[in-house]
């Protein structure tokens, strides 16, 4: 029987590519906790900071063939996390300015509130498709796609600085756009 414990963690990602649910346990029962420690630490809700956890190793399977690291692996994992957790602060945080505007009835609540939440996502999608093309598709790398800078300038054979300065921009043309509270979230990336 083959030793998981011993392979690297570049190695593991290898089979893990391949559909090796070994490598997957291995590469989970490695990192589980870890992550969930720094998860909490953060959000300070137990389930919570499961569910972020578990999410991450779930979408990792669903785009294990997908896998590209050029940085190291800890550190993608540390940045997927905490992309998450400022993801869930943002919906806290429309969740909490919306809720004095719900009505008392809970279903007519509970359905303004999806309507209101829907209708901030997309002006937030709005103002990231309004952004010049190569500054969006450097935004989207970065926050929807969990690149690090370095994976970018990679990806994309422009320096690490341009990658900056450019989420930089993008960064500014949104909160201009948005206003300080919603690119409060933005911001906790840094």
């Amino acid at each position: 029987m083959i030793d998981y414990s011993r392979y690297t963690d570049q190695q593991l990602i290898a089979l893990l590519k391949g559909g090796d649910h070994v490598a997957y346990t291995e590469f989970y029962d490695r990192y589980f906790q870890l992550l969930f420690v720094y998860t909490y630490k953060k959000l300070r809700d137990e389930a919570e900071a499961k569910d972020v956890v578990q999410d991450f190793f779930t979408v990792l399977w669903m785009k294990r063939e997908l896998l590209n690291f050029s940085s190291s692996i800890p550190a993608y994992c540390f940045t997927a996390i905490n992309n998450r957790i400022i993801d869930l602060f943002l919906h806290r945080k429309v969740a909490d300015k919306y809720i004095g505007c719900i009505p008392i009835d809970q279903e007519e609540a509970k359905t303004d509130h999806l309507v209101r939440e829907k209708q901030l996502m997309a002006y937030i999608e709005k103002e990231i498709h309004a952004l010049p093309s190569k500054m969006r598709q450097i935004f989207e790398m970065s926050r929807k796609s969990n690149y690090t800078y370095k994976e970018i300038a990679n990806e994309l054979s422009i320096s690490e600085k341009t990658v900056h300065r450019q989420m930089s921009n993008a960064l500014m043309r949104l909160r201009t756009k948005l206003g300080s509270f919603i690119f409060l979230a933005f911001l906790m990336k840094f």
